[in-house]
């Protein structure tokens, strides 16, 4: 029972030690990770596209903002442009210059012909 009390007692005692040990390593390590992630691209962390807009949209830009390749097939690019158009519908609160927006990427990649 003694020994018992006494293994326990030093395993507590190690894993003290080793947290204090890695909380001061990581408080060395801070400004090294701190830079690291700072130098990360921002896109690295989202799956949607930040970047700058040419002043008419072409096919790679709607591609873009969907989320598909440039070269996807029409079911796909339809069901990505459908997604986002009810994921940011007016009815959902959501503002009605993106669902603009979504429109023109739908005339863009014609996904849906007019007769």
């Amino acid at each position: 029972m003694a020994s018992t009390m006494i293994a326990v007692g030093l395993t507590i005692a190690a894993a003290g030690f080793a947290g204090r040990y890695a909380l001061q390593a990581m408080k060395q390590m801070e400004p090294q990770v701190k830079q690291a992630l700072q130098s990360l691209p921002k896109s690295a962390f989202s799956g949607y596209y930040r970047g700058g807009f040419e002043p008419k949209m072409n096919k790679r830009e709607a591609a873009l903002i969907l989320g598909v390749s440039p070269t996807a097939n029409k079911a796909k690019i339809r069901e990505a442009h459908r997604r986002i158009m009810l994921l940011n519908h007016p009815d959902r609160g959501k503002t009605m210059n993106l669902q603009q927006y979504l429109c023109i990427i739908d005339c863009k990649i014609d996904l849906y012909p007019r007769k």
